[in-house]
């Protein structure tokens, strides 16, 4: 979600920046976050139905008010230690191509807004993965914040499974 507020000071426009506003949470303790536009819900884990031959990273699937959507380990996806997944943990729901999908961490902290110009550059590493996966990284109260890329963390293939 995105806001900008304009004043009139005399007959000059005022534009104040553009706040942006991501939900943060840890993932085998590391915060990263994803835009609030981006999350259909969050709820508390509930034990899945496994899948056969699912890779690593894949729990299971869930019923979520009638829909079949896949639960993935965020912390295995991003070649973390695998979570043990616990009634303290929490599932975000977020939307891939229109399709549920589940994502587990092991807890949401809170709402940041910055300005999108405070965002900086994810830096260059010898990882493909790492600068597909996250966009870029918020430095907020002594912690750095990693922007997930929601499209490249699940690609089109595995949507599939919904």
């Amino acid at each position: 979600m995105q806001s900008q507020a304009e004043v009139k000071i005399g007959d000059q426009e005022v534009k104040h920046a553009q706040q942006s506003e991501f939900v943060s949470f840890t993932v085998a303790g590391q915060a990263f976050c994803l835009k609030i536009t981006q999350i259909r819900e969050i709820r508390r884990w509930s034990p899945v139905t496994i899948l056969p031959h699912a890779p690593v990273d894949v729990l299971g699937v869930m019923n979520l008010r009638g829909a079949v959507i896949p639960i993935y380990d965020l912390s295995a996806r991003f070649g973390l230690e695998q979570t043990e997944a616990s009634e303290r943990n929490v599932v975000i729901v977020v939307a891939v191509n229109n399709k549920p999908v589940g994502l587990l961490a092991e807890s949401v902290s809170e709402i940041i807004s910055i300005n999108p110009e405070e965002i900086q550059d994810t830096p260059q590493v010898d990882s493909r993965h790492t600068m597909e996966y996250i966009q870029g990284i918020i430095s907020h109260d002594e912690t750095m914040v990693r922007i997930i890329n929601l499209d490249a963390v699940i690609s089109v293939p595995e949507q599939g499974l919904s």
